[in-house]
């Protein structure tokens, strides 16, 4: 992963015209655990969000009657579901955030002062 040292001259990852090598990035392996550890957050996440939101149509659709039931006053259990999709919404992306700002941005980081972008 990433250090605090500075990163040897050798070790930058940029063509001869002082560019960045963007295949030589893409080889790398601190940018294939990036990519890895990225994808094993990101796709989950992604199936679980996709899930609760068909779920939620699906209710609409077909169970009319349970998403009618009234839980108090004149609020019932669509207007709830429908509500949390807005929350859950909230909840993932500061979750994403947070996985960003601790996992992602370091080693993005890491990777960019290896490309000379920082120097």
């Amino acid at each position: 992963m990433s250090s605090f040292a500075q990163v040897p001259e050798k070790d930058y990852l940029v063509d001869e015209s002082g560019e960045p090598d963007f295949a030589a990035i893409h080889a790398h392996p601190e940018f294939l655990a990036l990519r890895r550890r990225v994808l094993r957050f990101v796709f989950p996440l992604a199936a679980l969000v996709l899930c609760w939101y068909l779920t939620y149509v699906l209710l609409a659709a077909y169970a009319p009657d349970l998403m009618a039931t009234p839980v108090f006053g004149s609020v019932n259990a669509g207007l709830l579901l429908g509500l949390s999709q807005f929350a859950s919404t909230v909840l993932i992306m500061s979750r994403y955030a947070r996985f960003a700002r601790r996992k992602a941005d370091p080693m993005v980081a890491s990777l960019r002062e290896r490309a000379g972008v920082d120097r």
